[in-house]
């Protein structure tokens, strides 16, 4: 079952006097943390910040939020893990929510043999790499084009031509 509210990143510190805050964002980048309106303090969507500006300052986002107006309201804040609403995001074709990924069956697209689940997800930068669980053993899989067949989160299968040589059995 996907989860509607998505740890989105965490409350680090404080920016300036007016109540500024520094967030960790936990997403493919800031510049996406940054198209957040609102983000919640609980897994629940109860507790709502609303975000009046944010902009990416090195490895962090600096945000102001309404009703956070000085260092000392703030600094209560600190540590506070932060959620989004999954609505909230646009993701473009081919982009998921790691989250949604993980415990998904991975199939061969020429033998529709299963070749496991996923169990993990590495992100290097060039593309991300699956980490696919068979039995006792892990493999993995390039997140490229020319692997990845086909993507059903909702119908939990993955369909992959997996590349020469990664399982043991391949010709």
């Amino acid at each position: 079952m996907k989860k509607n509210f998505l740890e989105v990143g965490k409350i680090v510190g404080t920016h300036g006097v007016r109540g500024m805050v520094r967030i960790q964002p936990w997403c493919d980048s800031a510049e996406f943390f940054c198209s957040l309106k609102k983000v919640y303090l609980d897994q629940n969507g109860k507790d709502k910040l609303n975000i009046l500006k944010s902009s990416p300052h090195g490895n962090v986002v600096i945000a102001s939020v309404k009703g956070i107006d000085s260092i000392e309201e703030a600094e209560k804040y600190r540590n506070k893990v932060i959620y989004m609403d999954r609505k909230d995001a646009k993701l473009e074709k081919g982009q998921y929510f790691i989250c949604d990924l993980i415990g998904i069956n991975v199939y061969d697209a020429d033998s529709d043999k299963l070749l496991g689940v996923i169990c993990d997800v590495s992100q290097t930068g060039a593309n991300d790499v699956w980490h696919i669980k068979q039995e006792d053993k892990e493999y993995l899989i390039p997140a490229i084009d020319d692997v990845l067949v086909s993507v059903d989160i909702d119908g939990e299968k993955v369909i992959i031509r997996p590349l020469k040589g990664i399982f043991p059995d391949e010709d």
